[in-house]
């Protein structure tokens, strides 16, 4: 996939059919003719030299469901992302929240 960047305008251009299917469904999903278009919104960071992956979520797609870890918090905390930066309020002896693939961390 071609990417390229003009000032304020992002340009992308698919290089084979598979791409051009992944553009068909992300066009359709971000872009509502009769209500207001939704917005792509960078999360966590992008290193090429540590991982050549950019993510992005989608303002107003609900995400998926929550996965839990086997451990418990030991005290109310509030517990982040350090991936995404995605919090939430944990009550003591609950479980802990993951995202991104691990244990989310708490706010000190």
């Amino acid at each position: 996939m071609d990417i390229s960047v003009d000032r304020n305008v992002v340009e992308f251009k698919p290089g084979n059919a598979q791409e051009t299917a992944a553009m068909e469904l992300l066009w359709r999903v971000i872009v509502d003719c009769l209500r207001e278009n939704k917005k792509l919104v960078p999360i966590g960071e992008y290193i090429p030299a540590k991982e050549n992956l950019a993510r992005f979520v989608i303002e107003g797609i609900p995400g998926g469901k929550t996965q839990w870890s086997d451990l418990k918090a030991t005290a109310d905390n509030t517990y982040y992302c350090s991936v995404c930066n995605k919090y939430m309020n944990v009550k003591q002896g609950s479980e802990i929240p993951k995202c991104c693939g691990r244990d989310m961390e708490t706010m000190d």
